[in-house]
Protein backbone atom coordinates (compact mmCIF):
# COMPACT_ATOMS: atom_id res chain seq x y z
CA UNK A 1 0.00 0.00 0.00
CA UNK A 2 2.75 2.34 1.12
CA UNK A 3 4.74 1.38 -2.19
CA UNK A 4 1.76 2.11 -4.33
CA UNK A 5 0.96 5.57 -2.82
CA UNK A 6 4.65 6.88 -2.92
CA UNK A 7 4.50 5.56 -7.07
CA UNK A 8 1.58 7.44 -7.54
CA UNK A 9 3.19 10.81 -5.74
CA UNK A 10 6.24 10.64 -8.14
CA UNK A 11 4.24 9.42 -11.53
CA UNK A 12 4.07 12.43 -13.94
CA UNK A 13 0.05 13.44 -14.41
CA UNK A 14 -1.22 13.56 -18.15
CA UNK A 15 -3.49 15.80 -18.89
CA UNK A 16 -5.18 16.36 -21.95
CA UNK A 17 -8.38 18.40 -23.67
CA UNK A 18 -10.39 18.61 -26.73
CA UNK A 19 -11.09 22.11 -28.57
CA UNK A 20 -13.58 22.49 -31.33
CA UNK A 21 -13.88 25.79 -33.05
CA UNK A 22 -15.87 27.50 -35.92
CA UNK A 23 -14.76 29.82 -38.34
CA UNK A 24 -15.47 32.09 -40.74
CA UNK A 25 -13.74 35.56 -43.02
CA UNK A 26 -12.20 36.34 -45.65
CA UNK A 27 -9.53 35.15 -48.46
CA UNK A 28 -6.67 38.05 -48.78
CA UNK A 29 -6.15 39.31 -51.69
CA UNK A 30 -2.10 38.83 -51.80
CA UNK A 31 -1.93 38.40 -55.86
CA UNK A 32 -4.22 40.00 -58.41
CA UNK A 33 -4.02 36.65 -60.12
CA UNK A 34 -6.55 34.91 -58.04
CA UNK A 35 -9.03 38.18 -57.45
CA UNK A 36 -11.61 35.59 -59.78
CA UNK A 37 -11.47 33.39 -56.81
CA UNK A 38 -12.84 35.15 -54.24
CA UNK A 39 -16.43 34.82 -54.16
CA UNK A 40 -17.35 34.12 -50.47
CA UNK A 41 -16.62 33.91 -47.38
CA UNK A 42 -14.66 30.70 -46.48
CA UNK A 43 -15.80 28.94 -43.63
CA UNK A 44 -15.52 25.92 -41.32
CA UNK A 45 -13.54 24.52 -38.50
CA UNK A 46 -10.78 23.09 -36.44
CA UNK A 47 -10.99 20.04 -34.06
CA UNK A 48 -7.71 19.69 -32.18
CA UNK A 49 -6.47 17.42 -29.43
CA UNK A 50 -4.15 18.74 -26.92
CA UNK A 51 -1.59 17.50 -24.36
CA UNK A 52 -0.60 20.21 -21.56
CA UNK A 53 2.64 20.34 -20.15
CA UNK A 54 3.61 21.38 -16.20
CA UNK A 55 6.74 21.94 -15.99
CA UNK A 56 8.41 18.46 -15.56
CA UNK A 57 11.05 19.27 -18.23
CA UNK A 58 13.31 22.76 -18.01
CA UNK A 59 12.37 23.71 -21.75
CA UNK A 60 8.01 23.61 -20.23
CA UNK A 61 9.24 26.27 -17.89
CA UNK A 62 11.38 28.47 -20.36
CA UNK A 63 8.39 28.33 -22.62
CA UNK A 64 5.40 29.02 -19.97
CA UNK A 65 4.14 25.75 -20.28
CA UNK A 66 2.40 25.32 -23.74
CA UNK A 67 0.69 22.63 -24.82
CA UNK A 68 1.36 20.60 -28.16
CA UNK A 69 -1.16 18.39 -29.79
CA UNK A 70 -2.70 17.89 -33.42
CA UNK A 71 -5.54 19.64 -34.97
CA UNK A 72 -7.68 18.55 -38.51
CA UNK A 73 -9.39 21.08 -40.47
CA UNK A 74 -12.13 21.70 -42.61
CA UNK A 75 -12.50 24.81 -44.45
CA UNK A 76 -15.16 25.41 -47.73
CA UNK A 77 -13.62 28.46 -50.14
CA UNK A 78 -16.97 29.21 -51.21
CA UNK A 79 -16.11 29.13 -54.99
CA UNK A 80 -16.49 26.03 -57.10
CA UNK A 81 -13.54 26.41 -58.81
CA UNK A 82 -11.33 26.00 -55.37
CA UNK A 83 -13.48 23.59 -53.66
CA UNK A 84 -12.22 22.32 -50.17
CA UNK A 85 -9.45 21.54 -48.09
CA UNK A 86 -8.91 19.13 -45.55
CA UNK A 87 -5.77 19.48 -43.40
CA UNK A 88 -3.56 17.45 -40.28
CA UNK A 89 -1.16 19.69 -38.76
CA UNK A 90 1.41 19.41 -35.46
CA UNK A 91 1.29 22.43 -33.26
CA UNK A 92 2.22 23.96 -29.65
CA UNK A 93 0.20 26.45 -27.90
CA UNK A 94 2.36 29.87 -26.25
CA UNK A 95 0.44 31.39 -23.45
CA UNK A 96 0.53 34.99 -22.22
CA UNK A 97 -1.36 37.64 -19.82
CA UNK A 98 -1.89 34.90 -16.96
CA UNK A 99 -2.56 32.24 -19.89
CA UNK A 100 -5.58 33.93 -21.05
CA UNK A 101 -4.17 34.78 -24.48
CA UNK A 102 -2.98 31.81 -26.33
CA UNK A 103 -0.89 31.61 -29.70
CA UNK A 104 -0.81 28.56 -31.48
CA UNK A 105 0.73 27.79 -34.38
CA UNK A 106 0.84 24.86 -36.59
CA UNK A 107 2.29 23.26 -39.48
CA UNK A 108 1.07 20.24 -41.41
CA UNK A 109 -0.04 18.88 -45.02
CA UNK A 110 -3.57 19.75 -46.76
CA UNK A 111 -5.60 18.09 -49.50
CA UNK A 112 -7.82 19.93 -52.14
CA UNK A 113 -10.39 18.12 -53.77
CA UNK A 114 -10.42 20.49 -56.78
CA UNK A 115 -6.70 21.47 -57.95
CA UNK A 116 -5.64 23.00 -61.26
CA UNK A 117 -6.53 21.05 -64.72
CA UNK A 118 -5.85 22.34 -67.99
CA UNK A 119 -9.06 20.89 -69.06
CA UNK A 120 -11.39 20.68 -66.52
CA UNK A 121 -10.34 23.06 -63.88
CA UNK A 122 -8.07 25.75 -65.79
CA UNK A 123 -8.86 28.88 -63.25
CA UNK A 124 -7.86 27.39 -60.62
CA UNK A 125 -4.13 28.91 -60.62
CA UNK A 126 -4.08 28.79 -56.41
CA UNK A 127 -3.87 24.76 -56.15
CA UNK A 128 -1.27 23.14 -59.26
CA UNK A 129 -1.43 19.51 -57.08
CA UNK A 130 -4.25 17.67 -54.76
CA UNK A 131 -1.50 17.70 -51.92
CA UNK A 132 -0.06 21.07 -50.05
CA UNK A 133 1.84 22.66 -47.53
CA UNK A 134 -0.40 24.68 -44.81
CA UNK A 135 0.41 26.73 -42.42
CA UNK A 136 -2.00 27.98 -39.63
CA UNK A 137 -2.07 30.59 -36.33
CA UNK A 138 -4.67 31.09 -34.46
CA UNK A 139 -4.83 34.12 -31.25
CA UNK A 140 -7.57 33.46 -29.24
CA UNK A 141 -8.53 34.62 -26.29
CA UNK A 142 -9.40 31.42 -23.70
CA UNK A 143 -10.82 30.38 -20.71
CA UNK A 144 -11.28 27.11 -19.45
CA UNK A 145 -13.52 25.19 -17.28
CA UNK A 146 -15.98 27.97 -17.11
CA UNK A 147 -19.33 25.36 -16.68
CA UNK A 148 -17.77 21.52 -15.44
CA UNK A 149 -14.77 20.66 -17.59
CA UNK A 150 -16.00 23.14 -20.99
CA UNK A 151 -14.99 26.23 -21.86
CA UNK A 152 -14.62 29.05 -24.25
CA UNK A 153 -12.31 30.83 -26.62
CA UNK A 154 -12.31 33.59 -29.27
CA UNK A 155 -9.45 35.25 -31.68
CA UNK A 156 -8.72 35.33 -35.28
CA UNK A 157 -7.00 32.59 -37.23
CA UNK A 158 -5.06 32.74 -40.34
CA UNK A 159 -4.48 29.58 -42.42
CA UNK A 160 -2.06 29.45 -45.60
CA UNK A 161 -1.91 26.69 -48.27
CA UNK A 162 0.46 26.16 -51.48
CA UNK A 163 2.33 23.65 -52.57
CA UNK A 164 5.51 25.41 -52.51
CA UNK A 165 6.13 25.39 -56.55
CA UNK A 166 6.33 21.78 -56.26
CA UNK A 167 3.83 22.18 -59.29
CA UNK A 168 2.73 25.01 -60.95
CA UNK A 169 0.40 27.28 -60.86
CA UNK A 170 0.71 28.37 -56.97
CA UNK A 171 -0.97 31.54 -56.30
CA UNK A 172 -1.77 30.14 -52.82
CA UNK A 173 -4.47 30.99 -50.77
CA UNK A 174 -4.48 33.24 -47.62
CA UNK A 175 -7.95 33.07 -45.36
CA UNK A 176 -8.13 35.63 -42.12
CA UNK A 177 -11.23 34.36 -40.04
CA UNK A 178 -13.00 35.05 -37.06
CA UNK A 179 -13.03 31.59 -34.97
CA UNK A 180 -15.09 30.62 -31.93
CA UNK A 181 -15.16 27.55 -29.77
CA UNK A 182 -15.26 25.12 -26.88
CA UNK A 183 -13.32 23.13 -25.10
CA UNK A 184 -13.60 20.46 -22.81
CA UNK A 185 -10.60 19.25 -20.39
CA UNK A 186 -10.89 15.04 -19.80
CA UNK A 187 -9.74 15.68 -16.06
CA UNK A 188 -11.23 17.38 -13.45
CA UNK A 189 -8.54 19.24 -12.42
CA UNK A 190 -4.92 19.97 -13.20
CA UNK A 191 -1.42 19.17 -11.46
CA UNK A 192 0.44 22.59 -10.30
CA UNK A 193 3.13 24.17 -12.88
CA UNK A 194 6.06 23.29 -11.55
CA UNK A 195 8.43 26.59 -10.72
CA UNK A 196 11.61 25.69 -9.80
CA UNK A 197 13.86 26.56 -12.98
CA UNK A 198 16.76 28.14 -11.96
CA UNK A 199 18.63 30.07 -15.06
CA UNK A 200 22.15 29.91 -15.54
CA UNK A 201 24.50 32.25 -18.38
CA UNK A 202 24.23 29.84 -21.35
CA UNK A 203 26.83 29.81 -23.79
CA UNK A 204 28.93 27.27 -26.10
CA UNK A 205 31.30 28.41 -28.49
CA UNK A 206 31.29 28.83 -32.34
CA UNK A 207 29.52 25.90 -33.85
CA UNK A 208 30.39 24.94 -37.24
CA UNK A 209 27.12 23.02 -39.59
CA UNK A 210 26.64 21.26 -42.87
CA UNK A 211 24.04 20.75 -44.62
CA UNK A 212 22.20 19.13 -47.74
CA UNK A 213 18.74 19.75 -48.69
CA UNK A 214 17.16 18.09 -52.00
CA UNK A 215 13.77 18.08 -53.36
CA UNK A 216 11.82 18.92 -56.77
CA UNK A 217 9.73 22.18 -57.94
CA UNK A 218 8.67 23.41 -61.11
CA UNK A 219 8.98 27.14 -62.70
CA UNK A 220 5.77 29.65 -62.99
CA UNK A 221 5.27 27.87 -66.66
CA UNK A 222 2.87 25.30 -66.26
CA UNK A 223 3.60 21.76 -67.35
CA UNK A 224 7.01 22.82 -67.59
CA UNK A 225 8.17 20.09 -65.57
CA UNK A 226 9.30 19.51 -62.22
CA UNK A 227 13.25 18.66 -61.52
CA UNK A 228 14.80 17.77 -58.44
CA UNK A 229 17.14 20.58 -56.74
CA UNK A 230 20.39 20.31 -54.51
CA UNK A 231 21.52 22.63 -51.69
CA UNK A 232 24.96 22.54 -50.15
CA UNK A 233 25.13 25.11 -47.21
CA UNK A 234 27.73 25.72 -44.67
CA UNK A 235 27.21 28.35 -41.84
CA UNK A 236 28.13 29.26 -38.07
CA UNK A 237 26.18 29.48 -35.34
CA UNK A 238 26.78 31.21 -31.56
CA UNK A 239 24.76 29.91 -28.84
CA UNK A 240 23.15 33.32 -27.32
CA UNK A 241 20.80 31.12 -24.42
CA UNK A 242 18.96 28.19 -23.80
CA UNK A 243 16.56 29.74 -26.40
CA UNK A 244 18.32 31.35 -29.13
CA UNK A 245 21.68 31.01 -31.33
CA UNK A 246 22.60 33.40 -34.19
CA UNK A 247 24.07 32.10 -37.99
CA UNK A 248 25.95 33.64 -40.85
CA UNK A 249 26.72 31.13 -43.70
CA UNK A 250 26.14 30.53 -47.12
CA UNK A 251 24.42 28.67 -49.91
CA UNK A 252 24.93 27.13 -53.26
CA UNK A 253 22.04 26.42 -55.08
CA UNK A 254 21.80 23.73 -57.95
CA UNK A 255 18.48 23.99 -58.76
CA UNK A 256 17.87 22.53 -62.01
CA UNK A 257 14.11 23.86 -62.80
CA UNK A 258 16.49 27.27 -64.31
CA UNK A 259 17.86 25.36 -66.81
CA UNK A 260 14.23 24.49 -68.36
CA UNK A 261 13.40 28.26 -67.63
CA UNK A 262 16.07 30.00 -68.80
CA UNK A 263 15.69 27.56 -72.45
CA UNK A 264 12.39 28.77 -72.33
CA UNK A 265 12.37 32.24 -72.22
CA UNK A 266 15.57 32.09 -74.90
CA UNK A 267 13.53 30.65 -77.16
CA UNK A 268 10.03 32.25 -76.51
CA UNK A 269 10.45 35.86 -75.13
CA UNK A 270 13.19 37.23 -77.72
CA UNK A 271 12.57 41.03 -76.32
CA UNK A 272 14.00 39.62 -72.69
CA UNK A 273 17.41 39.48 -74.37
CA UNK A 274 17.92 35.67 -72.53
CA UNK A 275 20.70 33.86 -74.72
CA UNK A 276 20.11 30.66 -73.09
CA UNK A 277 23.46 30.12 -72.26
CA UNK A 278 23.48 31.40 -68.67
CA UNK A 279 24.43 29.35 -65.80
CA UNK A 280 21.75 28.15 -63.74
CA UNK A 281 23.48 27.75 -60.55
CA UNK A 282 23.45 30.30 -57.78
CA UNK A 283 25.63 31.38 -54.19
CA UNK A 284 23.87 33.27 -51.37
CA UNK A 285 24.97 34.39 -47.93
CA UNK A 286 22.51 34.97 -45.45
CA UNK A 287 22.38 35.51 -41.62
CA UNK A 288 19.51 33.69 -39.15
CA UNK A 289 18.21 32.54 -36.15
CA UNK A 290 17.58 29.92 -34.29
CA UNK A 291 14.89 29.40 -31.72
CA UNK A 292 15.13 26.00 -29.39
CA UNK A 293 11.99 23.97 -28.32
CA UNK A 294 12.93 20.75 -26.66
CA UNK A 295 14.28 19.01 -29.22
CA UNK A 296 13.02 21.13 -32.21
CA UNK A 297 13.70 24.34 -33.33
CA UNK A 298 12.55 27.04 -35.25
CA UNK A 299 14.74 28.33 -37.84
CA UNK A 300 14.96 31.77 -39.82
CA UNK A 301 16.80 32.80 -41.98
CA UNK A 302 17.53 36.04 -44.67
CA UNK A 303 20.05 35.99 -47.98
CA UNK A 304 21.16 37.50 -50.54
CA UNK A 305 22.35 36.08 -53.85
CA UNK A 306 26.09 37.32 -54.29
CA UNK A 307 26.45 34.78 -57.71
CA UNK A 308 23.01 35.95 -59.46
CA UNK A 309 23.77 35.37 -63.19
CA UNK A 310 20.24 34.66 -64.09
CA UNK A 311 17.47 37.16 -63.19
CA UNK A 312 14.77 34.92 -60.84
CA UNK A 313 12.95 36.76 -58.44
CA UNK A 314 14.93 39.29 -57.24
CA UNK A 315 18.65 39.00 -55.01
CA UNK A 316 16.87 38.41 -51.51
CA UNK A 317 15.55 35.44 -50.26
CA UNK A 318 13.86 33.93 -46.96
CA UNK A 319 14.33 30.50 -45.66
CA UNK A 320 12.02 29.59 -42.60
CA UNK A 321 11.34 26.37 -41.02
CA UNK A 322 11.84 23.23 -38.12
CA UNK A 323 14.42 21.43 -37.11
CA UNK A 324 14.90 18.19 -35.09
CA UNK A 325 18.05 17.13 -33.46
CA UNK A 326 19.00 13.76 -33.25
CA UNK A 327 21.39 13.48 -29.80
CA UNK A 328 24.11 16.36 -30.18
CA UNK A 329 25.19 16.87 -33.62
CA UNK A 330 22.92 15.04 -36.56
CA UNK A 331 19.65 16.92 -37.11
CA UNK A 332 16.95 16.54 -39.61
CA UNK A 333 15.44 19.79 -41.27
CA UNK A 334 12.20 20.83 -43.18
CA UNK A 335 12.13 24.40 -44.81
CA UNK A 336 10.33 26.25 -47.59
CA UNK A 337 12.33 28.55 -49.07
CA UNK A 338 10.79 32.06 -51.25
CA UNK A 339 11.19 35.72 -52.68
CA UNK A 340 9.04 37.63 -50.40
CA UNK A 341 5.55 35.94 -50.72
CA UNK A 342 6.74 34.06 -53.64
CA UNK A 343 7.57 30.60 -52.94
CA UNK A 344 10.36 28.56 -54.44
CA UNK A 345 11.17 25.33 -52.63
CA UNK A 346 9.88 22.98 -49.85
CA UNK A 347 13.10 21.73 -48.89
CA UNK A 348 14.35 18.27 -47.05
CA UNK A 349 17.73 18.66 -45.31
CA UNK A 350 19.56 16.60 -43.01
CA UNK A 351 22.94 18.34 -41.75
CA UNK A 352 24.85 18.00 -38.66
CA UNK A 353 26.32 20.58 -36.33
CA UNK A 354 30.26 20.59 -35.40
Amino acid sequence: MTTSFLYAQIEKQTSSYLELNYFKGNIALHNDDILHLITGHPEGFLLSWNKKTFGHNDWEQRYNYPDYGITFSYQNLKNSVLGNNYGLYAHFNFYFFKRYVMLRIGQGLAYTTNPYDKVDNFKNVAFGSKLLSSTFLMLNYKKERIFKNFGFQAGLSLLHYSNANVKAPNASINSITFNLGVNYNFEDEDEDFIDNLEEEKYTEPFRYNIVFRSGINESDVIDSGQFPFYILSAYTDKRLSRKSAIQLGTDVFFSNFLKELIYYKSVSFPEENVSGDEDYKRVGVFVGHELFINKLSILTQLGYYVYYPFDFEGRTYIRVGVKRYFGKKWFGALTLKSHGAKAEAVEFGIGIRL
